[in-house]
């Protein structure tokens, strides 16, 4: 089983992996389910928002991801938006 450290380091790996622009990417939660099969790991980081009016008017945005970790491999299961509103 990974522990939580290792999990959120897995998520970050992921991230920067598909987002290699990303900047300042920090640790937002984590929360390990009650039957202790996955890690859900969200990470916030600084990029280009997907709309080209936004990132014409404001640049770099906080954008949100939430992965789903098998807590027994280690493997990243999904890579999800989180909207923060």
């Amino acid at each position: 089983m990974i522990n939580v450290k290792e999990a959120t380091d897995k998520a970050k790996e992921y991230l920067v992996s598909f987002f290699p622009d990303a900047e300042n990417v920090q640790l937002e939660e984590v929360e390990m389910t009650a039957d202790k099969a996955h890690w859900f790991v969200t990470i916030s980081y600084e990029g280009v928002s997907n709309s080209v009016a936004s990132s014409l008017l404001v640049g770099k945005t906080v954008l949100y991801k939430i992965f789903k970790i098998d807590a027994q491999e280690g493997e990243v299961i999904s890579m999800k938006f989180r909207d923060i509103k």
